[in-house]
Formats: C-alpha cells, sequence, structure tokens
C-alpha cells in the first residue's frame, strides 16, 4: 500500500486463524491502522492478495465487507454522538444489511453491560463506556472477524484489564475471531494466541507472546531492552 513516495505496507503477509485473537504491534505509523483500512476496503492496496476463508476480498466493496463477515472499530471514536447507545447499535446492525429489533440490540448491551445506559445520548457517556458502545455496534452485525483499533486507548489500568477479560469473553461466546491493534503490551500479550509485528511497513516477525516478546529484532525496534510487562 502506497501513498505517493511512501510505501505504507510492504510484502506484509500473516495470517488470522478462525478463533483466535491475533495481536498486531509496532510503533506509531508503522502500518497498523492502514492494514485494518485494506482488510476493510477503506483502500485499495497497489498489489497483493486479501482473502477471507479463502475467498478474495479485493473485488468486494467497502459497504459489503461486513456482509461477509468482518466489523471493525476505529482508532478514534466514531459513535454518533446526538444518538442514544440503543440507535447506535441498531446503526450497526443496519450495516449488516439485515433488520435487527430492539429486543436484540438490547440483548447485545445485555453482553457488554450497558442495557441500563440504552436510552442516554453516546455523548454525555464517560470516554471508556463510549469504546463499549463502539464494540457492542460492531458486535451487532454479527461479524466472524472483528478488528479493535486500540481499544484500550485513553483506559486507565483497571479499565484495561476489564476490557481484557471482555474481549475473551465476547470470542468464545460468540465464536469470534479477533484482530487487535494496541500499543498497551501487557493487554496484548495477555489475551493473543498469537501476534505478529510491524516496523516501518514491514512485517519483523511473529509468534507466540513469549516468542515476539524474546525476538531481539521486536526488542530493538518497539518493546525496548528493559520491557517486562
Amino acid at each position: 500500500m502506497r501513498f505517493g513516495g511512501v510505501v505504507a505496507l510492504d510484502g506484509v503477509s500473516f495470517d488470522v486463524e478462525a478463533g483466535q485473537i491475533s495481536g498486531l504491534i509496532g510503533p506509531n505509523g508503522a502500518g497498523k491502522t492502514t492494514a485494518f483500512n485494506v482488510i476493510t476496503r477503506l483502500y485499495a492496496p497497489d498489489g497483493g492478495e486479501l482473502e477471507l476463508d479463502g475467498r478474495s476480498l479485493l473485488g468486494t466493496p467497502p459497504d459489503r465487507v461486513v456482509r461477509r463477515g468482518i466489523a471493525r472499530t476505529f482508532q478514534n471514536l466514531n459513535l454518533f454522538t446526538t444518538m442514544s447507545v440503543l440507535e447506535n447499535v441498531l446503526v450497526g446492525a443496519h450495516a449488516r444489511g439485515r433488520g435487527v429489533g430492539e429486543r436484540d440490540a438490547l440483548a447485545i448491551l445485555d453482553d457488554v453491560g450497558l442495557r441500563h445506559r440504552a436510552h442516554e445520548l453516546a455523548a454525555t457517556l464517560p470516554y471508556g463506556i463510549q469504546k463499549r458502545v463502539e464494540i457492542a455496534r460492531a458486535l451487532a452485525a454479527k461479524p466472524r472477524l472483528l478488528l479493535l483499533d486500540e481499544p484500550a486507548g485513553g483506559l486507565n489500568h483497571d479499565e484495561v484489564d476489564e476490557l481484557g477479560d471482555f474481549i475473551l469473553r465476547i470470542r468464545d461466546d460468540r465464536a469470534l475471531t479477533v484482530l487487535l491493534v494496541e500499543h498497551h503490551m501487557s493487554l496484548v500479550m495477555r489475551i493473543s494466541d498469537h501476534v505478529n509485528v510491524l516496523s516501518f511497513g514491514r512485517k519483523i516477525a511473529d509468534g507466540t507472546p513469549a516468542e515476539v516478546r524474546a525476538n531481539p529484532d521486536v526488542i530493538e525496534a518497539y518493546l525496548g531492552a528493559d520491557e517486562e510487562r
């Protein structure tokens, strides 16, 4: 993926296995969000292949990606702030091109612990709660692959721990596959089954959290020699 003379993704290749939580880490500008934008077809890559269950996604328009089973959150919150929490979730269901009633949407809010906030305006909620609303909206599309772009950004330590438990629970309860972009290394290493590492648009390592943590290239490029979390 090129932007003028900048190669944002340079021969990046990785798999996300069904049922796993796969971490995607790297310094700022490494290409992580660009990868998400390619996967969801917001960007058309300059070359390469993109497949879901062995079928190409490159010919799939962005508005059809959700119907193929992929939903995402965004690094910067993109809630409909003048809508209620419940209305935001219903919009997520509409993106799938299928009718979902209020009962189903409320059940999703139950899952994320927000049913009691259903009729509050999204803009009035604390930042951490808004993050959960965005995940609920993505879940309303009933994805098989959920892309989470820095869901822990702006959360405190306790909220990050709660988020990790929450991601594990929805993965198990909903038989999801999760691709997680995150800078909180303690979160990534605790909940990921597999981790891919990008640096300057290239993949420099992948493996289990323990393997990635011990990789010299990763330590040099991102984690830091004294990374012990």
